[in-house]
C-alpha cells in the first residue's frame, strides 16, 4: 500500500489517455507526457498503459507500506527516497516504511512514478486516467489527497538497477499551420512563429495560455467545431491557447496552428512565466518526429531485454 502523506500542489492518477470517447464529449485526460508513462512502465516490465502518479510542481510526500520496485520519469523535482536523492529515468527499490518526497524545481513542472505490477485500480472507459473536470476515473475521480491509500502487490525481489535516457524537454515547439489562417488577420501565423511567447499563470491541464508584446487580436467568428489536444486556438484577446489533455471536445475560436504529437510532451514541463518559441514544420517532419520517439522506446526495450 502507498499512503499519501502530502498531496502537494496536485498529484493525480493518469495513464497514456482515454481514447475513443470524444464523440460523447469525454476528454482524453491522461499524463501530459505519455512518453514518460511508457518509459516508467517499461523500466518495470509493466504494460505501457499502466497507471502512474503525475506529480505537478512537487511538494508531495508518499510512504511505502510494503517493499516494491518503482520507477521515476519526467522532470526532476528533486525527489528523495528515505532522504537519499533519486533521479528521473531510473527504477528503484523501496523498503517498507520508506518515504518518497518531492521538492520543487525552477526548470521542471511534472514527474511521474509507478510501481511494479501497477496500482490496484479499476479502469473507467478503458483508462485509469483521472478526468478532473468530470470527476471520474483514477482514484475516486479526483486529485490525490492526504491519507489516500493506493494498493499494490509487494515486490519481494529487488530488481537490478536500470536507467534510460529521456529525450530532452525543449522550449521550441514544432507546429503545423492551422485551418483558419486565411480568416485571421494577415500575418497571424508568421507572428506566432516569429515572436517569443511567455506562458501565462492562467494555464492548467486544460490548456497553456501565452502572452507576448504583440498579440494576435482579431474579431473573427467561426462555427463551433471539434478540437483536440495540440490545437492552438486564438480568442479575440489575441493570447494563443494550446489545448492540452483535459481540454473540451469542441470550440469556437479560430485555430492558427496545431502542435505536432511528438512535441506535446514539452508542455508537461513548461511552467508559468517561462518562454517558448513555435517553429513551423510540415507533415513529413511531424511523422519523422513521432517515429523517432517510437524508435527510442523500441531501442530501449531491445537493450533492456538483451541485458
Amino acid at each position: 500500500m502507498l499512503r499519501v502523506i502530502k498531496q502537494g500542489v496536485m498529484a493525480s492518477i493518469q495513464d497514456i489517455g482515454r481514447f475513443g470517447y470524444r464523440h460523447y464529449g469525454v476528454c482524453r485526460s491522461g499524463a501530459l507526457d505519455p512518453f514518460a508513462v511508457c518509459l516508467a512502465n517499461m523500466l518495470l516490465d509493466n504494460p505501457p498503459h499502466q497507471a502512474v502518479i503525475e506529480i505537478t510542481i512537487g511538494l508531495a510526500e508518499f510512504e511505502f507500506a510494503q517493499p516494491c520496485n518503482f520507477a521515476l520519469t519526467g522532470g526532476c523535482l528533486n525527489a528523495k527516497l528515505a532522504d537519499r536523492p533519486i533521479y528521473p529515468g531510473w527504477r528503484y527499490y523501496a523498503h517498507a516504511g520508506d518515504k518518497l518526497t518531492f521538492a520543487t524545481s525552477a526548470s521542471a513542472q511534472r514527474a511521474y512514478f509507478t510501481v511494479q505490477g501497477g496500482f490496484a485500480l479499476e479502469p473507467t472507459l478503458s483508462s485509469y486516467s483521472t478526468d478532473l473536470q468530470a470527476g471520474f476515473g483514477g482514484h475516486q475521480g479526483r486529485a490525490l489527497q492526504t491519507d489516500d491509500c493506493l494498493n499494490y502487490q509487494k515486490s519481494s525481489t529487488e530488481l537490478a538497477p536500470l536507467g534510460v535516457k529521456q529525450p530532452e524537454y525543449k522550449k521550441q515547439v514544432r507546429v503545423l499551420k492551422g485551418p483558419h489562417c486565411d480568416k485571421l488577420p494577415a500575418g497571424s501565423f508568421e507572428q506566432l512563429i516569429n515572436a517569443p511567447w511567455t506562458v501565462s499563470e492562467v494555464s492548467n491541464r486544460m490548456g497553456s495560455r501565452f502572452s507576448s508584446a504583440s498579440l494576435l487580436s482579431h474579431n473573427v467568428a467561426i462555427a463551433t467545431q471539434a478540437v483536440h489536444p495540440g490545437v492552438i486556438q486564438v480568442p479575440p484577446s489575441g493570447e494563443p491557447i494550446v489545448l492540452l489533455n483535459d481540454c473540451q471536445t469542441t470550440g469556437g475560436y479560430p485555430i492558427v496552428a496545431t502542435v505536432i504529437d511528438a512535441d506535446l510532451r514539452m508542455f508537461s514541463q513548461l511552467g508559468a512565466n517561462q518562454q517558448c518559441n513555435f517553429v513551423e514544420c510540415d507533415l513529413t517532419q511531424a511523422r519523422k518526429a513521432s517515429d523517432k520517439l517510437s524508435a527510442h522506446l523500441a531501442q530501449f526495450n531491445l537493450a533492456k531485454n538483451n541485458n
